[in-house]
């Protein structure tokens, strides 16, 4: 069994795991091994087991880190038995019982919450749920304002919709109340307001690091920074 945690990073909403390329380059340079399953993107408890799931099948210590509303999803799969560290990048960090409505609610609203559009999707015995992605042509501004336009563009029309179920439904744990934590806060996201995030860090007693100008796609735009936080909390992690 590996004493060094494995990084096992969560995309969030509008995302896949391709967002991580620079930053499983930056870490697999530098010896950390690395996993980056696909997020459902279905609802926080169903998500949240998935990647409780994914952590528990990884033989040795993890140390989750969840992207947007990723961080929610680590807050609550990462009271896991082996997950040693949990990181936020650019994310929520709900409460226990609190849900990301209510958590960004406390704050001015970002420029996301008006630029959404509404999709259906079918659901077995019941009616179609609701799920939304960023309007294409406000997606640069909002989700990726320092990456490089060829690459918005391919971003924006292959969006992974959220369900919009999951604003409201309340997170069932907050694991950082136990383990030890990082956040990182893209200083001009468009899309989580940065006092969201600076307020998460500090309820949780984590270890803040604010990245100045970044967009809420810091982990594409970069991804050496973002790795270096990744690489602070596994070493720290280690046993």
């Amino acid at each position: 069994m590996s004493t060094t945690p494995t990084a096992l990073l969560v995309h969030g909403a509008f995302a896949d795991a391709g967002s991580w390329a620079g930053v499983v380059a930056e870490l697999r340079s530098a010896g950390i091994p690395v996993a980056a399953p696909p997020n459902p993107l279905r609802g926080l408890a169903s998500d949240a087991a998935y990647i409780a799931s994914v952590a528990a099948q990884i033989d040795g210590p993890v140390v989750l880190v969840g992207h947007s509303y990723g961080g929610a999803l680590i807050s609550v799969a990462g009271t896991a038995e082996n997950v040693v560290g949990l990181v936020y990048v650019a994310a929520y960090v709900p409460e226990q019982g609190e849900s990301l409505g209510e958590l960004q609610g406390r704050f001015p609203l970002s420029t996301l919450v008006g630029n959404l559009r509404e999709w259906t999707y079918p659901v077995e015995g019941a009616e179609p749920a609701v799920e939304v992605t960023i309007t294409p042509e406000a997606f640069p501004g909002i989700f990726a304002a320092d990456v490089p336009a060829a690459v918005t563009s391919v971003l924006a029309v292959s969006q992974r919709p959220l369900a919009a179920g999951a604003f409201t439904e309340p997170a069932a744990a907050a694991a950082w109340r136990t383990k030890p934590s990082w956040v990182i806060v893209a200083g001009a996201d468009e899309a989580i307001n940065p006092d969201v995030q600076r307020f998460g860090g500090e309820r949780a007693g984590a270890t803040v690091v604010e990245i100045d100008g970044a967009s809420h796609a810091v982990a594409v735009s970069r991804p050496k920074e973002v790795a270096d936080v990744i690489l602070e909390a596994v070493r720290a992690t280690a046993s």
